[in-house]
């Protein structure tokens, strides 16, 4: 997938374990590895405005688009 969700220098910028920061931002551990592994299809606003005021960013510095077609 061309757009990808990059949270992981965040977390430990932070010091926030995986388990914390998907119980501060309301989902469950399980669907925050989809999002980090590249596997999720969709984000919900209401989950990107949570990941946003937990790590204290804009949604630019954790969505990053790379042109997949170039891998083909």
């Amino acid at each position: 997938m061309a757009i990808r969700v990059v949270i992981d220098a965040h977390l430990i910028e932070r010091g926030l374990s995986v388990g914390e920061f998907a119980s501060r931002i309301g989902i469950t551990p399980a669907n925050l590895a989809v999002l980090k592994n590249g596997r999720a299809k969709a984000v919900r606003f209401s989950t990107l405005d949570a990941i946003c005021r937990v790590l204290d960013c804009q949604p630019g510095e954790i969505l990053v688009w790379e042109d997949d077609l170039s891998e083909s």
